[in-house]
C-alpha cells in the first residue's frame, strides 16, 4: 500500500486527495503520475522523519520524471534530507543541481547560504578567519540571490548582510 494511503494526519489525505483529483483532470502521462506519486510519498516520509523511505521515494521520482522544474523540487527535498543528516557536501551537490534545473529556487539558493555561513563559523572556532572571510563571503552570494527572487524573505540573512557590510 503506497504510504499516502496509510496517512492519518489530516493535511496529508486532503493533499492526497486534491492531488488525485488534480492528476485525473489534468493532461498528464502514466509515468508523470507514478513519479507524483513517488514524490509525493518521498514528502510524506520526509515529514516523518522516515529519512531513508523518503530518498527511495525521491529516487524513483527521479527515474520517472523528466520536466526540468519538477525534477528541481525532487532534488531540493534530497539536499534537504542530507541536510539534516549533516551531510553537507551530499546537500550541496544536490541544491546544486535543483538550481541548475531552476534558477527561480530562492530556498535551495537560501540553503546553501546556510551551509557556507555553518562552514565559516566553524572556520572560525578553529581560528581560521581568512577561510571564514571567503565562506561567509560565498554565503552573502548566495543569501543575496535568494533575496533578490523573494524580497520579504529570509530577513535574518539581510539583517546580517547589513550588520557584515555586505549588502
Amino acid at each position: 500500500m503506497p504510504r499516502s494511503q496509510r496517512n492519518d494526519n489530516f493535511i496529508d489525505k486532503t493533499f492526497t486527495v486534491v492531488a488525485d483529483i488534480l492528476l485525473k483532470i489534468l493532461p498528464t502521462t502514466g509515468r508523470e503520475k507514478e513519479a507524483f506519486a513517488y514524490y509525493r510519498d518521498g514528502m510524506s516520509a520526509q515529514a516523518e522523519g522516515e529519512y531513508a523511505e523518503a530518498l527511495q521515494n525521491y529516487y524513483e521520482a527521479m527515474r520517472l520524471e523528466v520536466d526540468a522544474y519538477d525534477r528541481s523540487y525532487i532534488l531540493y527535498n534530497i539536499g534537504l534530507i542530507h541536510t539534516s543528516n549533516g551531510e553537507h557536501a551530499k546537500a550541496l551537490e544536490y541544491y546544486y543541481q535543483a538550481i541548475e534545473r531552476n534558477p527561480s529556487l530562492p530556498q535551495a539558493l537560501n540553503n546553501i547560504a546556510v551551509i557556507y555561513h555553518y562552514r565559516g563559523e566553524q572556520a572560525i572556532e578553529e581560528g581560521n578567519s581568512e577561510a571564514a572571510e571567503i565562506l561567509f563571503d560565498q554565503a552573502a552570494s548566495y543569501w543575496k540571490q535568494a533575496i533578490r527572487l523573494a524580497p520579504t524573505s529570509y530577513i535574518e540573512a539581510q539583517n546580517w548582510l547589513k550588520l557584515t557590510g555586505r549588502i
